[in-house]
């Protein structure tokens, strides 16, 4: 079965004023499904083909740059999508994944800083994450491009539980060279219910 585009779980004004719709269109419609076409393109034929896009993560660095840069940014962006919601409709950071952070970070609010510092220090282009490590703990990481810690690649190995793009196409319409305010308006827009939810099969 190849891959196809996931739908997005709201309509593209959906999240406004914060992710502006022209910007949702194009990030989903186009570059989402440019990677979704050149991963099927690339593993057309191999042994790949047939995996799961997690399996796809876990020999992606050994894989060849089509099926790294472009699994990557399948994987990436249908995760993206599913931790975002229209604003007060995705619940609050609540319950275990909470005091998680609290007792990993020191506060919710130390915890968007160190998240924020690993969104807006990542030269050029890529991703931030919150993920949950082998032991359980949770991390806060940056990554290139469409790399992820998925990957056999990864500088911070974890199951991701949270991801910001911040490539320029994810926010350059609205926010041009302010990145900082980017992050800032992704807070308004998380999902927080399907986090927990992705905090809790993490941990298994």
């Amino acid at each position: 079965m190849a891959f196809e585009l996931p739908a997005l779980p709201f309509a593209n004004n959906a999240l406004e004023p914060h992710f502006d719709a022209m910007t949702m269109e194009i990030h989903h419609d186009r570059h989402h499904n440019g990677y979704v076409n050149n991963l099927n393109n690339a593993i057309a034929g191999t042994d790949l083909e047939g995996k799961t896009i997690e399996e796809i993560m876990a020999v992606a660095g050994a894989s060849g740059a089509a099926v790294r840069n472009n699994g990557g940014g399948h994987y990436n962006h249908s995760l993206f999508w599913s931790i975002l919601a229209p604003q007060g409709v995705g619940g609050n950071l609540s319950g275990s994944l909470k005091e998680a952070v609290i007792a990993q970070f020191g506060s919710i609010d130390e915890f968007k800083a160190k998240f924020k510092t690993a969104a807006g220090t990542r030269f050029g282009s890529g991703w931030a994450w919150l993920g949950v490590k082998a032991d359980g703990s949770l991390c806060v990481c940056s990554s290139p491009n469409q790399d992820n810690p998925l990957m056999d690649v990864a500088e911070c190995p974890c199951t991701p539980i949270l991801g910001l793009d911040v490539w320029e196409h994810a926010y350059y319409l609205k926010y041009q060279n302010k990145r900082p305010d980017y992050i800032d308006a992704f807070w308004t827009v998380v999902n927080w219910n399907a986090v927990e939810a992705r905090y809790a099969a993490a941990k298994g």
